[in-house]
């Protein structure tokens, strides 16, 4: 098996949406930072986390590379979910500032 966190498995990897992958490479990276800032300070305890976040990065690219490709599918599942939210509240925030110019003239 691979060395790696487990919450970022290949077959996990494939249920996150772009942004969701876009976030978690983010978070990854700004570890990795954190990470050899500390062994620059010697303050570094576990070595082995180093190479665990690295192969995390590099298997966040290659799920976003296989998706440019066409050789994994994107999941789209949520986004109608979301998009019918979005349309019920963009109403009301419109009818919001209509009832305020009503009120006051």
């Amino acid at each position: 098996m691979a060395i790696g966190t487990k919450e970022l498995a290949v077959t996990e990897l494939d249920s996150f949406e772009n942004e969701r992958l876009a976030e978690e490479l983010k978070k990854a990276k700004a570890e990795l930072f954190n990470l050899r800032f500390q062994s620059a300070t010697g303050q570094l305890e576990n070595h082995g986390r180093v190479r665990q976040v690295k192969r995390d990065i590099a298997r966040i690219y290659t799920v976003l590379r296989e998706r440019e490709l066409g050789i994994r599918v994107t999941p789209v599942a949520e986004p109608a979910k979301k998009a019918s939210a979005k349309k019920s509240s963009t109403k009301k925030t419109e009818q919001a500032p209509a009832a305020a110019e009503t009120k006051e003239a």
